[in-house]
C-alpha cells in the first residue's frame, strides 16, 4: 500500500552531517516497500517549513519523525513508529523494543546520537546516494 493507498507520507528529518544518519535514511528507504516515508535534512527548507518554530528548539539534532496530524517523534518512540510503519519482523522488533523501560531506551539513543560523528565517517553529500527513482523522495 503507497502513500496514496490509506497511508500518509510521513517525514524523517536527519542530521545531514551524520554518517549513521545516512545509514538509518538508507535502511528505510530499502525497506519501506509501501512509499510511506519522504526525507529531509534537519534545518532544510522543508524542516523549517513543515515544523512549528516553537517545536524546533526542543527537537535533537539526529532524527525527527513527523507523522501526519501528531507532534514530531523523537528518540525511542520515533523508532518505534518507524518500524512499525516497515510492517513484517520489523514490527515484532518495534514490540520488543516496546516493552523495554523507555527512559532507559531514550538514555542509550541519547548516548549513541552523542558519539556517532566519532564512530561513524561522515557523509560525502547532504543526502545520501541513490537510484534515480528513489530520489524523489527527498526534499532540501
Amino acid at each position: 500500500m503507497g502513500a496514496g493507498q490509506g497511508l500518509s507520507p510521513e517525514w524523517i528529518f536527519y542530521d545531514g552531517a551524520c554518517g549513521l544518519c545516512h545509514g538509518a535514511v538508507r535502511f528505510l528507504v530499502r525497506h519501506d516497500r509501501r512509499g510511506a516515508f519522504r526525507f529531509a535534512p534537519l534545518g532544510g527548507e522543508t524542516f523549517l517549513r513543515e515544523v512549528r518554530p516553537e517545536s524546533r528548539g526542543e527537537l535533537p539534532d539526529s532524527l525527527v519523525v513527523l507523522a501526519a496530524g501528531g507532534p514530531p517523534l523523537v528518540r525511542t518512540a520515533a523508532l518505534i513508529h518507524l518500524l512499525r510503519r516497515l510492517g513484517g519482523g520489523w514490527s515484532l522488533l518495534a514490540g520488543l523494543v516496546g516493552i523495554l523501560p523507555r527512559a532507559w531506551m531514550d538514555g542509550c539513543y541519547d548516548t549513541v546520537a552523542r558519539r556517532r560523528r566519532h564512530w561513524f565517517r561522515p557523509p560525502g553529500a547532504t543526502c545520501p546516494a541513490l537510484p534515480p527513482d528513489q530520489r524523489a523522495r527527498f526534499d532540501p
